[in-house]
């Protein structure tokens, strides 16, 4: 997908560049939101469960390819999820580590998923980035490595699978310097790789991690030494390996930055750890590394102004829809990003595109598909709000005040296909099943203005069979799609006598998406070319700012 289509940058800048800026709230300030991103099968789903293992939120991580019914992953809800061991949706997740509070979104790791990826992004602070030591940085890394960078998002990076055969570690260093255009800084290096490995030396807290193999979800022993000419390193590191460690990380003072929090928050650096997610190795200085550098909540941008955590009135904005959750309760959730104020259950919010008030009495905090009630929360949380459809994705919520929050996108789909009903006669609850997905930004759903049926825009081929087993199992409604000689669609705009004039001679290629919007449905560029030739006053785009 073109980068250029992400529309504008929600984050402002790091809070240290504001002078006179009151202190945060102690609530607000402990708040970590963040999303993790990853190539598909660098381990980023096993690292979100030991997440939640070491924040005391499960007992047991859960492994991707589990045997049978045995332990699922706790962050994949879908049925199709648990089949083909892949995360498609984002989920959020929160929990208490340490001091800290973390709110982690989930987000699917492959490319056909990348539009619910990007909007996901727009409601984080920071992002962790996984890296697979073996391969390194690898392309749909390399995409959500730049949408972080157009919303100047801080990254942390961490390296996976150092427990099996990986490239050397400068090689890694330097190719992640190379391609993404980012300084390093170790956080930890590491001792060995592979069978040989044994741990990491914590450069930040002059710390020796060792790994323990026997037990998984086991916590690594840690050992407080003094330096690296510490005779304590020779009790527990063979000579050949203590030696190559102490000739890295001469190098390693010599080549490489220091860690610098104010670069790394204006998005200049990334603090690289070392470690492997399935032996719970590296994960908690990861975590720690989040809790202390991590940027607190940040100035979310709107419209009309910049908004501010501190300030006292709720605002917030719907990033994420999911329809579903509980099968048994045909609801839908949305996720909401607190952008400001102290939100308490009960409250009555308006609901801007409506105009209306809306009490929010039964809000939810997530833990993967488990929810609890949220009596309250602040500014950084993310809630759910189960309704039955007024919330859609760019909604704004607050007390009184007409925000639109900006930053929020849309895409034109890159694949079109017709879809039927097996049975004919249960057309109706496909067109409701439909408007719920694209409601939800599953999936673009147009009506043409000649013919019946509908037309289902996506962004990757996958994204058909998820429809297509989601309206089997949610409506029991097996559907079937088939083949458009249309390949993309376009949103029309323009002055309204000239929109009218150009609808009148292209009837054949004009829809209406979910939101009545008007849209021009091509097969060629050729069609674009002809449109901006033969009616310059009407625009296309590839991209609707979700903002209402």
């Amino acid at each position: 997908m073109p980068l250029s289509k992400t529309g504008p940058a929600r984050y402002i800048a790091p809070m240290l560049d504001i002078p006179n800026r009151p202190a945060l709230p102690p609530e607000i300030a402990r708040r970590r939101t963040f999303a993790i991103i990853s190539h598909p099968d660098a381990g980023k789903t096993t690292l979100t469960e030991k997440f939640l293992l070491f924040g005391g939120a499960i007992q047991m991580a859960g492994q991707v390819r589990a045997k049978g019914e045995a332990r699922r992953t706790r962050s994949d809800f879908m049925q199709l999820e648990k089949d083909r061991g892949i995360s498609v949706s984002a989920s959020a997740m929160s929990f208490d580590f340490g001091s800290w509070r973390f709110n982690l979104v989930d987000t699917p790791g492959h490319s056909d998923f990348s539009e619910d990826t990007y909007r996901t992004l727009t409601a984080v602070d920071a992002a962790i980035m996984v890296i697979d030591g073996a391969k390194g940085v690898e392309s749909q890394t390399r995409k959500l490595f730049e949408v972080c960078r157009l919303r100047d998002l801080p990254i942390l990076t961490f390296c996976n699978k150092m427990d099996r055969e990986s490239r050397d570690t400068f090689e890694i260093i330097d190719e992640i310097q190379q391609s993404l255009a980012i300084d390093v800084a170790p956080a930890s290096w590491p001792i060995g790789m592979g069978r040989d490995f044994l741990g990491c030396y914590d450069i930040l807290h002059d710390r020796l991690e060792l790994m323990d193999r026997a037990d998984r979800n086991r916590v690594a022993e840690s050992i407080e030494i003094k330096g690296l000419s510490d005779p304590k390193l020779a009790e527990h590191i063979p000579a050949d390996l203590l030696a190559k460690l102490r000739e890295d990380l001469e190098m390693v003072a010599e080549l490489l930055p220091r860690f610098d929090r104010k670069s790394f928050l204006e998005g200049h650096l990334t603090p690289i750890w070392f470690g492997s997610a399935i032996n719970s190795f590296g994960v908690k200085e990861l975590m720690s590394g989040m809790g202390e550098y991590g940027p607190e909540p940040q100035i979310q941008k709107a419209a009309e102004r910049a908004i501010a955590p501190e300030e006292t009135a709720v605002t917030g904005f719907v990033f994420k829809v999911q329809a579903n959750m509980d099968p048994k309760h045909r609801d839908r959730v949305a996720f909401v990003r607190l952008a400001s104020g102290h939100f308490e259950r009960g409250m009555k919010l308006l609901h801007v595109r409506s105009k209306k008030p809306m009490a929010v009495t039964n809000p939810v905090l997530f833990l993967a598909a488990d929810r609890e009630l949220a009596e309250e929360a602040w500014a950084g949380d993310i809630i759910g709000i189960p309704n039955h459809g007024q919330l859609r994705i760019g909604d704004a919520l607050t007390e009184g005040e007409a925000l639109r929050f900006t930053g929020i996108p849309s895409f034109a789909p890159e694949l079109l296909q017709g879809v039927r009903a097996a049975d004919p006669m249960k057309a109706k609850h496909l067109e409701k099943a439909l408007m719920q997905f694209a409601e939800e930004g599953a999936a673009k759903v147009f009506k043409p203005m000649i013919g019946s049926g509908f037309i289902v825009g996506v962004v990757g081929a996958l994204q058909f069979d998820v429809l297509a087993s989601r309206i089997e199992l949610e409506y029991s409604l097996p559907v079937r799609f088939e083949g458009s000689h249309f390949t993309s669609a376009r949103w029309v705009s323009g002055p309204k006598a000239e929109v009218e004039a150009f609808v009148n001679v292209n009837k054949g290629h004009i829809a209406h998406d979910s939101d009545g919007d008007l849209v021009y449905l091509t097969r060629l560029q050729w069609d674009i070319d002809r449109v901006s030739r033969d009616h310059p006053a009407v625009k296309l785009t590839a991209t609707k700012e979700m903002m209402v």
